[in-house]
């Protein structure tokens, strides 16, 4: 087992989720649910689905599929992803730019998802973001079990079980809302901080590493 990293002696870390904090995944996603539909002759309402992002892919798939066919739908969707998803995604306004706040105040910035790890690193790679590490297939309180592992103070998401996962594992929990949760559901599920998107992050970083500040900016 990989031992914890003490907060106490670690750099300054960062986790980040990946869909709708920093990419906009909805092109990618709606044009494989297309695909899958096309393929099985499955009816799926693609425009329904990328109103609900966060949760796993099986979640989805439930509404679509028998349950003994969601694992097997979930693995063709995964191998098709790659051809569909990942060109078509731009990354979000301020993505890049908090990534790099994060490393300009010496610290570590992680991606901790509820996607499939090998696509969530594609979307890195391609969109040339530069990450110190991905860690995927978590979702929820799940996430905690990276964000403690990485010693990560702070954890940024767009959904309430990102809100969730940064408070299991006793991160300040920063939201974003650009997903499918507004910001008054952030703030009811506990978030500590709303802001409107990314562009506000690098200064609020700034501000919260000079005085402590959790004010929002949203």
């Amino acid at each position: 087992m990989t031992s914890r990293t003490d907060r106490t002696t670690a750099p300054f870390t960062v986790g980040f989720d990946l869909d709708m904090t920093l990419i906009d995944s909805r092109p990618g996603i709606h044009a494989c649910y297309l695909e899958l539909s096309a393929r099985t002759g499955t009816y799926i309402d693609a425009d329904l689905t990328i109103t609900r992002l966060g949760p796993p892919l099986e979640e989805e798939l439930r509404h679509w599929f028998p349950a003994d066919r969601v694992a097997a739908m979930a693995t063709l969707y995964r191998e098709m992803y790659p051809t569909y998803a990942i060109t078509a995604t731009p990354a979000l306004p301020g993505a890049r730019e908090a990534v790099d706040a994060v490393h300009a105040a010496g610290g570590r910035a992680l991606v901790v998802t509820a996607k499939f790890e090998p696509n969530a690193k594609l979307h890195m790679e391609h969109l040339a973001i530069d990450v110190d590490a991905v860690i995927g297939d978590l979702w929820a309180e799940q996430k905690a079990q990276a964000l403690t592992e990485h010693g990560a103070s702070v954890y940024v998401g767009d959904h309430t079980g990102d809100v969730r996962g940064a408070r299991t594992a006793g991160a300040l929990s920063v939201a974003v809302a650009t997903g499918p949760c507004d910001a008054a559901e952030l703030r009811a599920a506990g978030a500590d901080v709303v802001l409107d998107d990314l562009t506000r992050f690098p200064a609020w970083l700034a501000a919260y590493r000079a005085d402590g500040s959790v004010a929002d900016l949203a």
